[in-house]
């Protein structure tokens, strides 16, 4: 198992992952997936004259694309068992064609749960752009399994 455990975490602990660039082709298999045609996403004409200027990204894509390079960095490798809550999830700035994104999680509590054979990570999470600008951010709490009794 490359994931860490429950107990490995720690109050603090930040992690930066890598970055991914976000392209029409997401924008679009995005609206495809979940039927979110909106104008403002896959219009360039419509999304000229808004106070954007351009086609923005969706929201929810923005989310599922930190969720995934939270993921990508191992941390969670096998050991994750539920996502269990987003809180005070905020929308601050759109993400662009062309924007690219990276996350900064940082461990803000844990509490064991023997009952369930781990624990409950809660981070507070950063979604920024290429110019470091916070563009989401809130808390997930993820449920860790607990490193197993030799």
């Amino acid at each position: 198992m490359a994931g860490r455990y429950f107990e490995e975490f720690s109050v603090g602990q930040t992690v930066k992952t890598v970055g991914r660039t976000i392209s029409e082709d997401a924008i679009f298999s995005f609206a495809g997936l979940t039927g979110d045609y909106n104008q403002i996403h896959t219009d360039a004409a419509f999304a000229s004259k808004t106070q954007f200027g351009q086609r923005i990204a969706h929201g929810l894509l923005g989310l599922s694309i930190a969720t995934g390079l939270i993921m990508q960095t191992g941390l969670l490798e096998g050991t994750v068992l539920a996502f269990r809550e987003i809180n005070e999830w905020k929308f601050v700035k759109p993400f662009f064609i062309g924007d690219t994104a990276h996350v900064v999680m940082t461990v803000t509590e844990t509490k064991a749960l023997p009952r369930i054979g781990g624990g409950s990570l809660i981070s507070s999470i950063e979604v920024l752009n290429q110019n470091d600008e916070v563009c989401q951010k809130g808390t997930l709490n993820l449920l860790v399994l607990s490193k197993p009794k030799e």
